[in-house]
């Protein structure tokens, strides 16, 4: 679907939506619009039934444990009334999380009085074992809550989840992964990561039409949580099977083709071809991070494969120009992003199966001329 006079690097943002799997969402559009009460009132719920079990699958865990929302954000947001946390207490993240997720835990604090603690990470990441103890020294009597990016947006970096989440389940500290850049990209398991909550973008690197997210929440913590928007839960037209998914499926009148799409897109990138071109971007992923540091002579923010996918962040040179990010697009018709982490600009390169290397070809050139 994207266009092809653009050099897309950018999957990171907004990931790209197949042909198959977009006929397959405008289908179910279709579907919607020819008989709208009939569809919306008995068709959808097992339409979602089956989404939800593609994707428990998919993601290893109990399709009962998955609520369907547009996306991350918004359901964290979602989480907020259904914390305890009380005043002085304190919930530790590190400094890479997503802006609007930051934001959106300063407002919640502010209105229940808990203290937001991000914790500084050394960069360049080395050892795994480095960045558990940097992030673990962070914690103390009044952590109640741990919340951590499994794949940072900004810089890229994907952080060891499983094993913080191994120590706060021994310590009685709740986890909160955001996962938003991990469907399709890395494997992921959710029983093996055995956080308590997980939310993830399936519009992303699963390829779904945008709208399509999910929020997994354990079972022992599903009862008597209510929604941020609360409707006919189990007085209305959902058949369950539990008061958590009637609660929280329903809320208002809304289009969820793109979450009814969630197994053709599981199934495009289940397809062995696909397979291998995402490990060829790894290849290309791995290679443009050289290509970064010997173009402006500096160093990258981490070592080692286990911290980098289908998407790197590199630090750019003081001599670049202010406006990069227009040239690139305006001049070369790339689609990139630039911007400013902790007081430096950074570039970042995210590609999936479409790129190849003639891209990153471009991009080098176009960043080389200027630097002239």
């Amino acid at each position: 679907m994207l266009d092809p006079e653009i050099t897309f690097l950018n999957h990171g943002s907004y990931g790209a939506c197949p042909i198959p799997v977009f006929d397959d969402y405008q289908n179910w559009q279709k579907k919607l619009e020819n008989q709208p009460v009939q569809f919306m009132t008995k068709f959808l719920w097992e339409s979602l039934k089956k989404s939800r079990n593609h994707l428990a699958d998919y993601i290893n865990c109990s399709a009962n444990d998955i609520i369907l929302f547009s996306n991350p954000t918004t359901a964290i947001n979602n989480l907020f009334n259904n914390l305890s946390l009380n005043q002085g207490d304190e919930v530790l993240m590190t400094q890479h999380e997503y802006g609007a997720l930051v934001r959106a835990w300063d407002n919640a604090s502010k209105m229940k009085k808990f203290k937001v603690v991000q914790k500084d990470i050394d960069l360049p990441l080395n050892s795994k074992q480095d960045f558990i103890d940097q992030f673990l020294s962070g914690v103390n009597e009044k952590t109640k809550i741990i919340f951590m990016s499994h794949i940072t947006s900004q810089t890229a970096l994907i952080f060891p989840v499983k094993e913080i989440c191994e120590y706060a389940k021994r310590a009685g500290i709740i986890t909160i992964i955001d996962g938003a850049h991990v469907p399709g990209h890395i494997k992921l398991d959710i029983e093996e990561i055995d956080c308590d909550y997980y939310t993830g973008a399936c519009h992303k690197w699963l390829c779904a039409p945008k709208g399509a997210s999910f929020l997994f929440v354990t079972e022992n913590l599903q009862k008597n949580m209510i929604p941020q928007t609360v409707s006919w839960g189990e007085e209305g037209e959902d058949p369950g099977p539990s008061q958590f998914l009637m609660n929280f499926q329903w809320q208002g009148t809304r289009d969820m083709s793109a979450f009814l799409s969630i197994p053709a897109a599981i199934e495009f990138v289940k397809n062995d071809q696909w397979k291998n071109r995402q490990l060829i971007s790894r290849e290309i992923i791995s290679e443009v991070s050289q290509q970064l540091q010997l173009l402006f002579n500096t160093n990258p923010i981490s070592f080692g494969e286990e911290w980098v996918g289908q998407m790197v962040s590199h630090p750019l040179p003081e001599n670049v120009p202010s406006n990069l990010k227009n040239i690139l697009w305006e001049d070369y018709s790339i689609e990139i992003p630039i911007f400013e982490w902790k007081d430096k600009k950074y570039i970042r390169v995210s590609i999936h199966g479409y790129n190849d290397r003639s891209d990153i070809k471009k991009l080098i050139y176009a960043l080389g001329k200027q630097l002239l």
